[in-house]
């Protein structure tokens, strides 16, 4: 399991090539005063392509890349599938006793998610406590390598994980995720959790319902309890994902490969199909053109193609999808930010390894993108002096001696 440096280095003909595809790309119509009721619009879709084409450099943003990111590149052994070469992001804290940090993406991400909050995670202070941070690319997505065999699901994106942080000296680490880093890590913490993984920290905080059989005590809890305004409108966001935002996620669980054909062939059909998310999922964020095409060119020049990235949808749910487990009896902090995909009302999710719950007035999907110092600062809070995780790592309090 030799570390190697890496460096983005995407070749002049792969480039051609998108330049070509781009100059072939067919747009379909458009009805009248639709807006985004429809999809992605139109005007939108257009303006990027042609950007992306003739005045997006991607040069440009790759050498920004590597100069920001210090990435690497190693063989991680994964039972039942073999050796498989993970891409990761991993910068030390110059504090010696900094605490280990597994930061985890989900779809439609990557490592650049860490890209804001990983200065600041490093920062050394006496008034807040430093991290040494590993940024995953998860196989199948950037320049990580794609399983080969069916029936790579969540246990085995948990086990390459945990993997890597004990190949890299952290035997003992504290993990943060959203989206399918959040399932990942919880079910990292729930494996590992007490000798490998000491505390948890999600900002996509998920559970079952109140159920009059599966959750009795909670269900009447929800039946006396006056929801508060903030709760309902997260109810409602909730809601919205699950009757108009989630059609992505049937076909991604059920046919990952007929979608793959569009995704791996059309970078237009790729901007349309990743951008779409990236407007609704967030809390208006102000979304620059170069921005987006550096996330959507993550996925086109990814090393096994963007098709690989959406399989993790189709072995969850072969898996036997649990969003409110596997159970977890580490430390284990919540970051609610109100335009979150699944939106729950806080008293849903305690519990007694729950330590530090923090609300926020604004932020979406991608909190570790949108709102970074506002994340950053939560976990300093939970992982500070005086927080409820404080020592969690007894060797690493993330502070110099």
């Amino acid at each position: 399991m030799t570390e190697t440096p890496f460096k983005i280095a995407v070749s002049d003909q792969d480039l051609d090539l998108l330049k070509k595809k781009l100059d072939l790309a067919r747009f379909p119509d458009e009805l009248e005063d639709v807006g985004r009721d429809y999809g992605a619009p139109l005007k939108d879709i257009q303006r990027l392509v042609a950007h992306w084409k003739d005045g997006y450099d991607w040069r440009k943003h790759e050498a920004q890349l590597n100069e920001e990111l210090p990435q690497f590149t190693r063989d991680i052994e994964v039972e039942g599938f073999g050796p498989l070469n993970v891409h990761y992001v991993h910068k030390k804290s110059s504090t010696g006793t900094a605490i280990p940090l597994l930061f985890v993406h989900g779809w439609p991400g990557s490592f650049l998610e860490v890209r804001k909050i990983l200065p600041l995670l490093v920062e050394e202070s006496p008034e807040h406590p430093s991290f040494h941070v590993v940024a995953i690319g998860l196989p199948g997505y950037g320049f990580s390598e794609a399983p080969k065999k069916r029936g790579f699901a969540i246990d085995q994106y948990a086990e390459i994980s945990h993997k890597l942080m004990l190949a890299l000296g952290y035997n003992e680490y504290v993990t943060q995720g959203g989206d399918w880093g959040a399932i990942i890590t919880r079910t990292i913490s729930a494996k590992y959790g007490g000798k490998h993984s000491k505390a948890w920290h999600t900002n996509f905080p998920v559970t079952a319902p109140p159920h009059p059989w599966n959750r009795p005590g909670l269900f009447l809890q929800y039946l006396v309890t006056r929801l508060t305004p903030a709760e309902k409108a997260g109810l409602e966001r909730t809601q919205w994902f699950r009757t108009e935002g989630r059609g992505y996620f049937m076909e991604q669980s059920t046919q990952p490969q007929t979608l793959g054909y569009g995704l791996a062939d059309s970078p237009a059909g790729l901007l349309g199909w990743i951008y779409e998310k990236l407007v609704n999922w967030t809390d208006d964020y102000p979304w620059t053109d170069d921005e987006v095409l550096t996330w959507i060119s993550i996925y086109w020049f990814s090393r096994a193609g963007p098709a690989a990235s959406v399989r993790i949808y189709y072995e969850y749910m072969k898996a036997g999808a649990d969003f409110g487990g596997p159970a977890v009896r580490v430390p284990t902090g919540y970051s609610f930010f109100p335009k979150e995909l699944v939106a729950l009302p806080r008293y849903w999710l305690r519990g007694k390894h729950v330590v530090f719950e923090s609300q926020h007035e604004s932020g979406g999907h991608f909190a570790a993108y949108e709102r970074p110092k506002e994340l950053v600062g939560d976990l300093r809070k939970m992982f500070g002096k005086g927080g409820p995780a404080f020592g969690a790592v007894a060797s690493h309090n993330g502070f110099k001696l």
